[in-house]
């Protein structure tokens, strides 16, 4: 079974060189993606089960010796990111298809982006299952290599300006973490993470204190961590629907993953606990008061993404059990959630021809699907009782009140002023673009001044909020009732993307229904990272296995 460890990997690679071999054939390349997508998700369901009864899966590439060689490690944890990563990538897949993303065109040509998506999802997959710190810097560059091309897909100048700022902030992380990696390998002789564990604790405390800061500031620009965070949201809303999507669903959390990795098996008594509960409370805080001032959905989904990384983050630096299980419960519930929404803009944007808070109005009515599509996964954003979303920060407000501590007390008010700010956030939405009718977004526009108007109304423009839908072009300046008096937007969306959409929000709201049972499964990864010696265990005696 150790040797389905690297397929996760391997097969979206190969998909990818496939696809780019089939650039003239497009339902051939439709079939393999997908193919590829559905095969990573039984395999990955498959190591899930495995991890989860017999412990980690642990395989060892490259022909070296051990512990010399690159060590892929499958536990409960990796397995279960795998899992949902599968999940989320097969969505969106599927969505771009019905968007036209499969089409051959100048604004999204499918010779690039099949093959950028899957080596997007190779990278992802090899970060999950990294056994060693240089394999999952390869990992990072993997998946921002793809990430590079996603995003500036079209080449407009909007796209352009944002992928800028992306790309030289991810290139400055890097360059962090390739010295980090040097700076580690000379201060323990080793870059295998069980490894890692002992030596670690052999060294002076400055030392080591040196060691998981650069690690630590690393991680937290690509999980966009305040103050790391200011790059975000220009950045995921100038990209494509589907590629907005699988960006704010996934990449983020890799950074939170690689924190969470780090946090427990390198450096279980962590001596920055209260600096990242400080960097939790502030990620929080900003990040959602950020996403009450927007007038785009885009960009408000983009700050409250931002925001929602705090929690994540509080429970890291809990460290304990109850917090490492809230965490990683918060994390699968976060990426469904972030996704799917972001799916639903991808199709208010087809239907409405803008995700302009001050242009939308009327959607529950002429689109009601939308509607629910949009509210459902929102309330579940916004922790609204019983969906996952309140159960995962009940999850976090128990752990914070177990420590007890005054600095845990104020993550937890913290927590609950950004959950009612989130429900604020995502309500005042819901009224714009969904209660009022057309008409009154259409008064509103015609009231305010040019300045006003452009300044707001073509947010999503002014930072470059590019479409894959070129039929929609140049008309983010018109508000939705001008535009169905002109009869230039699309009565109907494509069933696919309408699929894709509503299963993943069928997805989140499912979260509820087994969350017994997903979160005893957390709760026994987190005590999996609370006691390290079973991955170490693991990976250093049991990988010829």
């Amino acid at each position: 079974m150790n040797l389905l460890v690297p397929l996760p990997v391997i097969l979206p690679l190969f998909a990818a060189g496939l696809n780019l071999m089939l650039n003239r054939r497009p339902q051939l390349q439709r079939l393999v993606s997908t193919a590829t997508l559905l095969t990573v998700l039984g395999l990955a369901v498959t190591l899930l089960v495995q991890a989860d009864r017999h412990g980690p899966q642990v395989v060892w590439i490259g022909g070296w010796p051990e512990p010399l060689g690159i060590a892929l490690v499958a536990d409960r944890l990796s397995a279960l990111m795998l899992v949902v990563s599968a999940t989320v990538t097969l969505a969106v897949m599927v969505f771009s298809i019905g968007q036209g993303m499969t089409s051959d065109s100048a604004e999204t040509p499918l010779s690039i982006y099949h093959p950028s998506f899957l080596v997007l999802v190779a990278g992802v997959s090899n970060a999950f299952l990294a056994g060693d710190l240089f394999n999952l810097f390869v990992s990072f560059e993997i998946l921002l290599f793809a990430s590079y091309v996603l995003l500036t897909l079209g080449g407009t100048s909007p796209r352009i300006r944002a992928g800028t700022v992306y790309v030289v902030v991810n290139t400055l992380s890097s360059m962090l973490f390739l010295t980090s990696v040097a700076v580690v390998y000379a201060a323990t002789g080793s870059l295998n993470l069980a490894q890692l564990s002992q030596r670690i604790a052999d060294l002076d405390g400055p030392v080591a204190l040196v060691l998981q800061l650069m690690l630590v500031v690393t991680f937290s620009i690509k999980a966009a961590v305040f103050p790391l965070s200011f790059w975000l949201p220009d950045s995921y809303p100038t990209a494509p629907a589907p590629v907005t999507a699988v960006f704010a669903g996934l990449l983020t959390k890799v950074g939170v993953y690689a924190i969470l990795r780090v946090q427990t098996v390198l450096f279980p008594d962590s001596a920055l606990t209260d600096l990242l509960l400080w960097a939790a409370l502030l990620t929080m805080l900003v990040g959602i008061l950020g996403a009450v001032a927007q007038s785009d959905l885009k960009r408000m989904l983009s700050f409250t993404l931002v925001s929602h990384i705090g929690y994540m983050i509080f429970g890291i630096a809990l460290a304990t059990v109850a917090g490492y299980a809230a965490s990683i419960f918060y994390v699968v519930h976060h990426i469904t959630i972030q996704t799917s929404l972001f799916l639903v803009l991808g199709l208010v944007e087809r239907r409405a021809g803008s995700t302009s808070l001050l242009r939308l109005g009327g959607l529950a009515r002429l689109a009601p699907v939308l509607g629910v599509l949009f509210f459902v996964p929102a309330m579940n954003l916004a922790g609204i009782p019983p969906m996952s979303g309140f159960l995962g920060k009940v999850g976090l407000i128990e752990a914070g009140l177990e420590v007890g501590s005054p600095l845990a007390l104020a993550l937890v008010a913290g927590g609950v002023l950004t959950s009612l700010l989130t429900l604020y956030a995502v309500a005042k939405a819901w009224n714009l673009a969904f209660w009022r009718t057309p008409e009154q977004a259409h008064e509103m526009v015609a009231g305010l001044p040019d300045t006003d108007t452009e300044r707001g109304g073509s947010e999503a423009s002014r930072v470059g909020a590019g479409r894959a839908d070129s039929a929609h072009e140049g008309t983010d300046r018109r508000d939705l009732h001008e535009l169905l008096e002109a009869d230039a937007l699309p009565t109907r969306l494509p069933r696919s993307m309408t699929a894709a959409a509503a299963g993943l929000v069928s997805l989140s709201v499912g979260l509820t229904f087994v969350a017994g049972p997903l979160y005893s499964y957390t709760e026994r990864a987190a005590e999996d990272l609370a006691q390290p010696g079973r991955y170490v265990g693991a990976v250093l005696e049991g990988g010829s296995r």
